[in-house]
């Protein structure tokens, strides 16, 4: 572990340098950069606790802290106030008026206590009364946070990314195995009602043999990056000053799932290609003629509007991810499977099938929707939608994690997909700095990947926890 911590540090992944955020234009360093990293993804280490699978003690009263409490935070309190079995402790955000207004959310169903300083969130952390922090903050925070939580003997729940460093990664990796907290990212398109029937068919063998697989996260939200009242501290378009996949998750990992990542299959390598920035320098030239608030961007380089990312599986399988959050398209997660027998593709919406040539019928497609749909959707999926949060998969995503917590079951993401999803940041932006060259991908499992068992999309002994 302390060797590779070594390469770590040395490469600059810990604490942002060169050979990760930028080149500089110092090839011979990049170049140097680049073969360490390339060892540290590789060194060995220990695994002193298998997370996957892991069912942690049953939790009858799940004790929930909240902490960042703007528009994704007061929707998750929103929709704890329809589970059962849950109680909401404390609420936390920088900004007094969103914790006094998360609050006043659940003003009748609990009674939160407030936390509004800079570094409250310690304090939220640090309670004896609290079992699951839920984190919303802005990215940086998440992995810091989450890292607290699990010290302090919470399981963390953390929204995407949850993590920005390969180091980050590590950290919440070794820091869950020894404390034996469950850190899950909250990553709510592996519950999309489509995604999961595509999961569940690729595990029934409908697929054939997986071949090559795709997902994205082209979103046009490019306006909403300059408003400084949905913005904190402008602080998404602040992260959006580096090049390369900031937001992959929702694209890779249903896909990992149907391939069985993490479990049976691991990533390999990958590399990073993006185009130029097109949107952000006039945008800013604009703004900053009329607010001065814009004028500190102006000197900065943001990234290129889209970014395609392509992996290899230890298994010899392709996968293609692509993120685009400033370009005029319609929004699509693209969502593709291929295998030797048949294929699926959610966007364009609706989603198809093919078992051939051709996309298969209304009447075939409600055949497989009757013989594929898991039973946490036929059990959940309509509940849920009535809740809502992303047409109920927000919900189904929170209800599935307290339920399996109320059992005393293993979550359906653990840390290693957590950390596996959330490096393709740091790797992508350091391939595309360096011209798309490949980078191996690091094994959070350890080797674990071999052996361990697919996530149970049944209940299993779950389900009990009631919608109010």
């Amino acid at each position: 572990m302390d060797t590779r911590r070594n390469f770590i540090k040395k490469a600059g992944l810990g604490s942002l340098g060169v050979g990760l955020w930028g080149c500089g234009g110092n090839e011979k360093k990049a170049t140097y950069a680049f073969d360490e990293i390339r060892q540290s993804a590789l060194q060995p280490h220990t695994q002193t606790f298998n997370m996957c699978g892991y069912a942690a003690p049953p939790i009858e009263t799940v004790r929930t802290a909240f902490i960042g409490t703007g528009n994704r935070g007061a929707g998750a309190i929103s929709r704890f106030c329809r589970i059962a079995g849950v109680e909401v402790k404390a609420v936390c955000d920088v900004r007094a008026e969103k914790a006094e207004d998360a609050k006043k959310l659940v003003e009748g169903v609990f009674s939160p206590d407030v936390y509004t300083g800079e570094e409250d969130w310690k304090k939220v952390c640090e309670r004896d009364d609290v079992d699951l922090v839920y984190i919303c903050t802005h990215w940086d925070l998440h992995a810091p946070i989450a890292l607290y939580a699990m010290e302090h003997g919470k399981h963390a729940a953390v929204e995407i990314p949850a993590a920005l460093t390969v180091d980050e990664c590590w950290q919440l990796v070794e820091t869950s195995e020894r404390t034996k907290k469950h850190c899950m990212m909250l990553e709510n398109a592996c519950y999309d009602f489509f995604e999961m029937l595509t999961i569940n068919m690729a595990r029934q063998g409908f697929f054939g043999d997986l071949i090559h697989v795709e997902g994205a996260y082209i979103h046009d939200g490019f306006e909403s990056l300059f408003d400084k009242n949905a913005r904190w501290d402008l602080w998404r378009l602040k992260a959006n000053r580096k090049t390369g996949s900031l937001y992959p998750t929702h694209g890779i990992g249903p896909v990992c799932q149907v391939l069985g990542v993490n479990r049976g299959d691991k990533l390999d390598y990958m590399t990073s290609l993006s185009s130029n920035d097109f949107s952000f320098d006039p945008k800013l030239k604009e703004l900053a003629a009329i607010d001065p608030d814009f004028e500190p961007f102006l000197n900065d380089k943001f990234r290129g509007n889209i970014n395609t990312t392509s992996i290899r599986t230890a298994k010899g399988r392709s996968m293609m991810i692509q993120h685009d959050y400033s370009s005029l398209r319609p929004y699509s997660r693209i969502h593709l499977i291929s295998g030797t027998k048949g294929m699926a593709q959610k966007y364009p919406l609706p989603g198809k099938i093919a078992a051939g040539h051709e996309w298969m019928s209304d009447d075939e497609m409600k055949n497989i929707e009757d013989q594929f749909t898991p039973e946490l959707v036929r059990r959940i999926g309509e509940m849920a939608k009535k809740v809502g949060g992303h047409g109920g998969i927000d919900f189904l995503m929170d209800w599935r994690l307290i339920d399996c917590l109320r059992n005393g079951l293993p979550l359906d993401q653990d840390v290693y997909d957590a950390a596996l999803w959330s490096v393709i940041i740091p790797l992508s932006i350091w391939s595309v700095a360096n011209k798309s060259a490949p980078i191996d991908i690091p094994d959070f499992t350890c080797g674990k990947w071999k052996t361990n068992k697919e996530f149970d999309l049944t209940l299993n002994g779950g389900g009990t926890t009631k919608v109010i």
